[in-house]
């Protein structure tokens, strides 16, 4: 076991690493985060900010000498500075899992070569292969490029062959997926984590409304059957295990209906950090998803994810400030709310912000009152 009074590495420094660092800091931890950013989020809780390339010799140095242990709190972290830290100091998740994570294709492939429930999909490395997809997959689908999109960022839908070329060329050609369009019913989401010893712990599953491709609300626990959320967890249980994965875990889900007309999951991504929908933990769960990846990448027992009221969490985007400020009393007159915010200092129309979450001992009445505060924030 790695225990309090150690340091830990973190590659990244956005809001994901400041709650990381706020968790692990009040359990007795030093954090040095390594990001190039000078305003990092993650450096106002971090012991130290080490603020350099994640390339840079001195500083991949300074953490595999200074650290137990390393982990990350995005997604692109350059899978070769992991594999160098890795010869020198435990990391974890470790660099093979992330490279599966952060790209499409192999992703993909390790859903199909494993047989894990994935809709119909395409790689496209070439023009031609996209013509060729074109006529296999379904149309409407969704082009998306196989590394560095998110939040809506880097896919596009497509109706037609040529409006496929078109935006495919418009992306300098790079790999990418074809995936068809599924006829959703809703998008859940399932946090979980996986210790050095093989335990898993998955929390309760969460359900995902998303505007303009970016989580918007979630809602914990989901408003599925049981047995739906029981092989949510049982699928995100069995990718773990089958990436030997180290850390905190997300994997996304659609609810599609199959030709019986009954709820089926497919897999949409899975996401090698702490997710935006577990921060409902943060506030109604016995251990926080940030508080368990500092257990998990430390050898630590996995706490209880236990959740003891119903949440429902509105992330807060640039879009509502107003005059360079938050209205935040719109959201702290109502007692059983709870406000995070990340202390990024610009606020611009599509950026993560902060997020509040908000408590009841049922999911309608929480719901109610988020839809409330998000009217009022926007009128």
């Amino acid at each position: 076991m790695i225990l309090p009074g150690s340091t830990l590495g973190l590659l990244g420094g956005g809001q994901l690493g400041r709650m990381f660092s706020s968790a692990a800091r009040t359990m007795g931890y030093d954090v040095i985060v390594l990001d190039p950013d000078a305003q990092s989020p993650a450096a106002h809780f971090a012991t130290e900010h080490l603020c350099a390339d994640f390339h840079d010799p001195a500083a991949l140095e300074s953490l595999a000498r200074r650290c137990a242990v390393i982990t990350t709190e995005f997604e692109n972290p350059p899978a070769d500075s992991l594999a160098w830290l890795a010869e020198r100091v435990p990391v974890r998740p470790g660099a093979h899992a992330v490279s599966i994570a952060q790209d499409r294709i192999r992703e993909k492939k390790f859903f199909a070569d494993h047989q894990f429930p994935v809709g119909p999909f395409a790689k496209i490395a070439t023009q031609e292969d996209l013509e060729a997809a074109c006529k296999t997959i379904e149309l409407p689908a969704i082009l998306k490029v196989a590394r560095f999109g998110y939040d809506g960022k880097g896919q596009a839908r497509v109706t037609s062959a040529a409006e496929a070329i078109a935006q495919f060329q418009s992306w300098q050609s790079v790999p990418c997926v074809l995936e068809q369009l599924l006829p959703l019913q809703l998008e859940v989401s399932v946090v979980l984590a996986r210790d050095v010893h093989g335990a898993v712990s998955e929390f309760p599953v969460a359900e995902n409304q998303h505007v303009n491709g970016i989580l918007d609300v979630s809602i914990a626990p989901a408003r599925i059957a049981a047995v739906l959320s029981d092989e949510a967890r049982r699928i995100a249980r069995n990718i773990a295990i089958k990436l030997d994965y180290y850390g905190v875990l997300a994997v996304e889900f659609f609810v599609v209906h199959d030709a019986n007309g009954q709820d089926q999951l497919l897999i949409n991504e899975i996401a090698p950090r702490p997710h935006n929908s577990g921060h409902y933990t943060l506030d109604v769960c016995l251990t926080s998803q940030f508080e368990q990846q500092v257990r998990a990448v430390c050898g630590l027992p996995l706490g209880s994810t236990t959740q003891h009221r119903a949440a429902v969490m509105v992330n807060l985007l640039g879009d509502v400030w107003r005059d360079g400020a938050l209205p935040a009393d719109i959201i702290l007159r109502h007692a059983n709310t709870k406000l995070h915010l990340y202390g990024k200092g610009e606020a611009r129309p599509g950026r993560k912000m902060g997020h509040f979450t908000v408590v009841a001992n049922h999911v309608d009445a929480a719901l109610e009152t988020a839809q409330k505060i998000k009217h009022a924030l926007v009128v």
